[in-house]
């Protein structure tokens, strides 16, 4: 069999007619029956990808048109390289361009084992729209449960959701300049079972070219994270050390950290990185400690993969500020960032300064989080993750204070006997929404608003770190926008029934008032008040905070009370936001 490098040449042509194909879930022709469960790679019947130089050796959706070799080379996903997508270990195919890498779901045994929470499938479908089946997994104890797996297709799926988006399609004529997308999509295991094999569903338009067990992270806390908003010009950086400073919620005696190269199309090469207690500034309290990945001190992030480092022996206090650093030996022009910190954080001279414990070299600040996500700590309890807009994300906040609601919050849990010391992830977005992306996931762009709600709860909520509570606080840049409350209902509801089915608990918040500020209008006002009284009264939720009736002024509830008011009408200041987290009944936050 050949095996060669993929190709880098490229033939300029027409283009196809782009025409579906659609492939019904039950008219797919019967199969010989397989003898048993074998490795996905030995059930491989298409061919996604081919050499630029000879673009008819592949035919993806039956009209001749694949995927680009050297895109796939250039995003930095290669025959058999790993890639860790919202904490799932996925591997692409291990074939050479022209071979067949991926398997048409067909009713397919696949041996597989492990225990997780969640199957992992990087997928995509081919017929113009979004493709679906039904499959089953098989437990090693005996026992089985059936899972729906829907795959967006490769040419006109979102992009707020891909793992990762191709600039081109191959097609017998030559490269066509139109996005490939690929897709990770998980589906909930049986909690606490070993899986022994896992049946595809039947849809021959479901192209499946890796899954794996995402593995339970019960062994970790998550202490700090933050979501990526949006992927957006940076520097440019070359050769510079980030040194991030970060806000734990919980300690804990070992540490890992994230790194997220989400929405990018090339991958990011980090030469080192370490990990101190924050004296002041850039100063670190003692000398940091180096980090390493898969035993290497450095690593390559691939485009819309993620980065975990290994675990250190670490001291880890809580409440406490943390400094992340890592060198970035190349030039870096865009990154994925968390764009409003609230906090200040340091930009090296040239060099690799990650291990430096004088603060000298460090002579810029940003006030962004570029590629860091997450902070874990060994052991605990396990997790509250917050998903919200600008409220819960800090903005008007005192910077460098981490004065967040869900900082205060944490600070209750610890102080509080009455529940696990749980960390507290902020997943607060400036400007999000639940229902519609202000960023449109994928490109450079000054919008870091993010990608939906809706499309970044995999990511940021049902994937983050011992994930057990989410508590959800959007909806007021919903309604401020023109959405109307049947839509934004709709909206939560589907997160709630998203959540439940990975066992997560969920508290709805209902919408602050705002009025005063431009877009506040009479008409959003109504959509608020509707949003708040289906949160009220309905039973898709594990509890409800009001924090409208908090919040709202008694003698005008259509306004912020002028003591929570920041100035702007939309945000409270400091106090409104400890209003915020001391009205939390923690209770609601514990099964």
């Amino acid at each position: 069999m050949r095996r060669c490098l993929w190709g880098a040449a490229v033939i300029l042509g027409l283009s196809l007619a782009a025409t579906p194909v659609a492939y019904a879930e039950s008219a797919a022709p019967a199969r010989a029956p397989q003898a048993g469960p074998l490795p996905l790679e030995r059930l491989f019947d298409n061919t996604a990808v081919s050499d630029d130089a000879r673009p008819g050796e592949a035919d993806f959706d039956g009209f001749g048109r694949s995927l680009s070799a050297r895109d796939l080379t250039a995003a930095g996903w290669t025959p058999g390289r790993a890639l860790t997508v919202q904490g799932a270990r996925l591997t692409w195919p291990r074939r050479a361009a022209g071979e067949p890498d991926n398997v048409r779901a067909d009713g397919q045994a696949v041996r597989l084992r492990g225990r997780g929470d969640a199957l992992a499938f990087l997928v995509a479908g081919t017929g113009g729209g979004d493709v679906s089946g039904t499959g089953a997994v098989r437990y090693a104890n005996g026992s089985a449960s059936s899972y729906r797996l829907t795959a967006p297709d490769w040419r006109t799926g979102p992009l707020a959701t891909n793992a990762v988006a191709l600039p081109h399609l191959n097609t017998p004529g030559g490269r066509l300049a139109e996005k490939a997308r690929l897709y990770v999509v998980t589906v909930p295991l049986a909690r606490g079972r070993e899986v022994a094999s896992v049946r595809l569903p039947r849809n021959r338009g479901l192209h499946v070219f890796a899954l794996a067990v995402r593995p339970s992270t019960r062994a970790w806390t998550g202490t700090w994270a933050a979501a990526t908003s949006g992927y957006q010009a940076v520097g440019p950086w070359t050769d510079r050390t980030l040194r991030l400073v970060v806000h734990t919620s919980v300690g804990g005696s070992r540490l890992r950290v994230r790194l997220d190269n989400t929405f990018a199309s090339a991958p990011v090469d980090i030469g080192g990185a370490t990990v101190a207690v924050q004296a002041a500034g850039a100063r670190p309290a003692a000398a940091p400690v180096p980090l390493s990945f898969r035993g290497a001190a450095g690593t390559t992030v691939p485009a819309g993969a993620q980065a975990f480092s290994d675990p250190v022996g670490f001291d880890v206090p809580a409440d406490a500020g943390l400094l992340v650093s890592f060198h970035l030996p190349g030039t870096v022009t865009a990154a994925p960032v968390h764009r409003l910190a609230v906090q200040r954080s340091y930009v090296s001279e040239p060099g690799d300064h990650a291990g430096d414990s004088a603060p000298d070299a460090y002579t810029s600040t940003i006030t962004s989080w570029p590629l860091l996500t997450g902070v874990d700590v060994g052991g605990g309890p396990g997790s509250v993750v917050v998903l919200g807009d600008s409220v819960t994300d800090g903005e008007k906040s005192a910077p460098d204070a981490d004065r967040r609601w869900p900082d205060l919050l944490a600070d209750r849990i610890r102080a509080s006997s009455a529940v696990p010391r749980y960390g507290v992830l902020n997943q607060g977005v400036s400007a999000n929404r639940v229902v519609t992306d202000r960023y449109p996931g994928d490109g450079v762009s000054t919008d870091s608003g993010g990608v939906s709600a809706l499309h970044r709860l995999d990511r940021d909520v049902l994937a983050q770190t011992s994930a057990r509570t989410a508590v959800v606080f959007q909806g007021v840049n919903d309604v401020r926008w023109g959405a109307l409350a049947d839509q934004v209902t709709a909206g939560l509801r589907e997160i709630a029934d998203r959540a439940h089915a990975r066992g997560i608990r969920v508290l709805a918040a209902t919408i602050a008032p705002c009025e005063g500020e431009a877009l506040c209008t009479a008409a959003a006002d109504a959509q608020r008040v509707a949003v708040n009284a289906w949160i009220r009264d309905n039973d898709e939720f594990d509890g409800v905070l009001d924090f409208d009736a908090v919040l709202r002024d008694p003698d005008h509830p259509a306004r912020l009370r002028p003591a929570y008011d920041s100035g702007d009408h939309l945000h409270p200041g400091d106090a409104g936001l400890a209003a915020l987290a001391d009205s939390v009944d923690l209770g609601l936050l514990a099964p």
